[in-house]
């Protein structure tokens, strides 16, 4: 690992007592790419970022962020660093505009991107006029991402940054991290919205239950998710109920009356759907891209993928990393 990670993470660990946050986790992010960092709920994320931003400091491990350690050397890195938590909390009686004077100054940088950031975010001068008491869940998260941004930092660390976001300035926001990378900038993008992440992201790395499972580019990710089939079968007594499916009964269906559904790995798609077309009394079948959670648990919970760039894969630890 040398400079041009902007992101190095070595047997990095978080216990809160008994509890694990993160363990061991070795990862790097390469500067001026857009990296996403995904998982269930649960899986230590908020940990990890908070580690990265110097809030919390580690059990055991290193970080290094922009070759600085974001304990030791936070003043020197605040600059350079924009942060958006994933629950965040503003001090209601100050207006929006007061609240990025606060954060500007905390940050020690100026601000040339506020003014582009707000029009581009639809934060009118009118709306940074006004108390943040009064601001619904939607304005709160765009003077978030105004104020992660408005430094210019090299890297930007966003936890959940399109929540309460609308359609619209979601496309603003996919819009901003395309522009990163050709700007020099480097984003870790934390989700466990699996579509957020393929559109904005190049590579990924996904945790579970505290630990790297793997690293992958997103191409790869959207080739290895499950494919969700639903058969409903002709009925054989009132009100349906769990039937044997032959050979596709090892993808532990889950039944609703006369309707079953499976998550099936993309290489046994086609054998899975011509043994429940060729054998059974199939009145409705449909496939489509399943949900992360099931998805990737259901996929990974026998074992895990194959380990890329020699990332660690072993499973172990719970929780998000929230302090008991």
């Amino acid at each position: 690992m040398g400079e041009r990670h902007a992101i190095e993470l070595s047997g990095l660990s978080k216990r809160y007592g008994p509890v694990v946050g993160i363990e061991s986790l070795s990862l790097a992010v390469d500067a001026g790419e857009v990296f996403g960092f995904l998982g269930p709920n649960g899986a230590g994320k908020t940990t990890t970022l908070r580690c990265l931003a110097g809030l919390l400091r580690p059990t055991a491990g290193s970080a290094r962020v922009l070759g600085l350690d974001p304990v030791a050397d936070h003043a020197r890195l605040a600059p350079e660093l924009g942060y958006l938590p994933g629950e965040l909390r503003l001090y209601p009686e100050l207006t929006g505009a007061q609240t990025l004077d606060l954060l500007a100054a905390l940050q020690q940088a100026p601000s040339p991107r506020r003014g582009e950031l707000c029009a581009r975010l639809d934060l009118s001068e009118r709306d940074l006029r006004r108390p943040v008491l009064g601001y619904s869940r939607g304005m709160k998260q765009k003077l978030g991402l105004v104020q992660a941004l408005q430094h210019d930092p090299r890297l930007v660390v966003l936890d959940e940054p399109t929540e309460g976001l609308d359609p619209l300035v979601q496309e603003t926001f996919y819009e901003l991290m395309a522009e990163a990378p050709a700007a020099g900038r480097t984003v870790l993008l934390s989700s466990h919205v699996l579509p957020e992440v393929q559109r904005a992201c190049g590579r990924v790395a996904i945790v579970r239950e505290g630990r790297l499972v793997t690293v992958e580019r997103v191409s790869a990710l959207r080739e290895a998710r499950a494919r969700r089939i639903r058969v409903t079968l002709a009925p054989t007594a009132p009100g349906g109920g769990p039937r044997s499916l032959g050979a596709a009964d090892r993808w532990r269906p889950r039944w609703q009356g006369d309707r079953a559904e499976l998550l099936v790995p993309p290489g046994d798609l086609t054998d899975t759907l011509r043994e429940l077309l060729h054998s059974l009394p199939v009145t409705d079948i449909t496939v489509e891209e399943a949900g992360l959670d099931e998805a990737f648990l259901d996929l990974y919970r026998g074992g895990d993928p194959p380990r890329t760039h020699g990332e660690e894969g072993e499973e172990g630890g719970d929780g998000e990393g929230e302090e008991p």
